[in-house]
């Protein structure tokens, strides 16, 4: 069987298809970087704020154990001692909060970005059934995520074992400390290998992204076949994308049919090739070609010249340098400008001759200035 029908899906995904996965939810995401930052946020919070939320706590704890039997009778007075309870801890508190969530979301879209999909949040049948179920239990990703536990449990282990080595002294000096810089000192040690065994989690989310990456790329891989068939169903029928050249085609015809009783001077080859300028000497500028054509348009453009009396003048090398490098509604090359400046003098001076105010014109040279690249 040849290889484009084999089924293998050997080609990369498509940028349709990289959409399409999206817009459905399916992204690459790795829940260890995710976990890694919203560990290392807490940390990292409580280490900036915990000073501050420990000092409220502390007020907060003294005024509590400093209520009056009168504060104690009255509802009111015991509501006021609350509220500035919590007054006092609820700024400390925000702050953790919001570096917590800020951590979070980015250690959450960092690999991926953000998605919201409706198609994602959808229930499906296949969450619900048991053998699919069973088949995600014992199936190659959940032998991968096997792995990773069992790497991140000696990874934390080793680390940790590591820090308590290192700190033993520090952690047995505690004993000796004196209240309640004792406990201040033990904090700030628990919070400190908090963050470092967070941070340890980093090196499993190291392997984890490019791995979640990779898995992602290779689920979303295409065989051939879909290949071709999802290009012919951007691109469109051929014989539809045909009718509409040919649509489009007939009407920058038409369109430059209607320009042509403008023009200033038809260029001719004589037979083959038609060109039609236009020169505006008031805006200045290049002379614009506003029609061009081959054969039979060539035939129809000269056709409808005669017929709003425009000027047709024949020159087989400048007609054809001018078919072939200018573009319709364009100015036409510099390196022609010479040429066609001839053309146009002559044609100012043929209609000055014919409202009687100037002599015949000399003839246009069978050898216009036409540089040797614009030869055709």
């Amino acid at each position: 069987m040849a290889e484009s029908d084999s089924g293998e899906k050997t080609e990369e995904p498509t940028a349709k298809k990289l959409t399409d996965a999206r817009k459905k939810g399916q992204i690459a995401r790795s829940k260890d970087l995710g976990t890694m930052f919203v560990l290392v946020g807490s940390a990292a919070a409580l280490l900036l704020m915990g000073a501050s939320l420990a000092q409220s706590l502390s007020q907060v704890m003294k005024r509590l154990f400093s209520i009056t039997r009168e504060e104690a009778m009255d509802i009111n007075a015991l509501f006021v001692v609350v509220s500035h309870a919590v007054g006092a801890v609820i700024q400390p508190m925000l702050w953790i909060f919001l570096i917590i969530t800020i951590a979070a979301f980015i250690g959450n879209t960092l690999l991926g970005g953000m998605s919201f999909s409706w198609e994602a949040m959808a229930p499906k049948a296949s969450k619900l059934s048991p053998l699919a179920g069973f088949k995600r239990m014992f199936g190659v990703q959940a032998a991968v995520e096997l792995i990773k536990s069992i790497l991140k449990f000696f990874v934390v282990f080793i680390v940790a074992f590591l820090l308590l080595s290192s700190l033993f002294d520090d952690i047995l000096g505690l004993s000796l400390e004196t209240m309640p810089n004792n406990f201040i000192h033990s904090v700030n040690l628990l919070l400190w290998m908090f963050l470092v065994l967070a941070l340890s989690i980093g090196i499993i989310a190291i392997i984890d992204a490019p791995y979640q990456v990779w898995n992602h790329n290779r689920q979303l891989k295409m065989t051939k076949q879909e290949v071709k068939d999802e290009h012919k169903n951007t691109e469109g029928n051929p014989e539809i994308k045909g009718r509409i050249k040919r649509t489009q085609y007939e009407m920058s015809q038409r369109r430059q049919m209607a320009e042509v009783p403008n023009a200033d001077v038809v260029i001719t080859n004589p037979t083959h090739f038609s060109i039609a300028l236009k020169y505006d000497a008031a805006v200045g500028g290049a002379p614009v070609l506003i029609a061009k054509g081959m054969d039979e348009m060539a035939i129809h453009i000269r056709t409808i010249a005669k017929e709003h009396n425009v000027e047709i003048v024949q020159s087989a090398a400048l007609a054809r340098s001018l078919y072939y490098t200018a573009e319709v509604d364009q100015g036409i090359p510099e390196e022609l400008y010479a040429a066609v400046a001839q053309v146009l003098a002559f044609i100012y001076q043929l209609n000055e001759h014919k409202k009687g105010r100037a002599k015949q014109p000399i003839p246009i040279a069978k050898n216009l200035p036409i540089p040797d690249d614009f030869k055709y």
